[in-house]
């Protein structure tokens, strides 16, 4: 498990309705490898298909690909960025291209002005 990976999550649901993502979708590992196993949760930013979120700052959408293994364009919402406890990672389906990693990072360090 490292920087970039794309693993299918469960998210479980809020107990107050409200607009994060939730269920089961693919999610991308944004923790180092050199931390993932610190620590028994992992950062993730959850996908959508919902293409209309891409409207919202802080997302970009990512074409499916050999490498991602994605079966449709799908939204990552970096905004969503989050920490999860790794039971609820099932499997990994794929890892973002590099230039997707490179977009990633850019999106991340401005979201969190690093």
């Amino acid at each position: 498990m490292i920087f970039g990976d794309i693993y299918l999550v469960e998210i479980p649901a809020s107990a107050i309705e409200g607009r994060e993502q939730q269920g089961l979708r693919p999610a991308i590992i944004v923790q180092t490898s050199d931390n993932i196993d610190k620590v028994p949760t992992v950062l993730i930013i959850p996908f959508t298909t919902q293409i209309k979120a891409s409207n919202f700052p802080f997302t970009f959408a990512v074409l499916p690909d050999s490498s991602n293994n994605l079966s449709s364009v799908s939204v990552a919402l970096i905004f969503q960025l989050r920490a999860i406890d790794k039971k609820r990672l099932k499997n990994k389906i794929g890892k973002l291209n590099l230039n997707d990693m490179q977009v990633l990072k850019q999106i991340i360090k401005t979201l969190l002005n690093i």
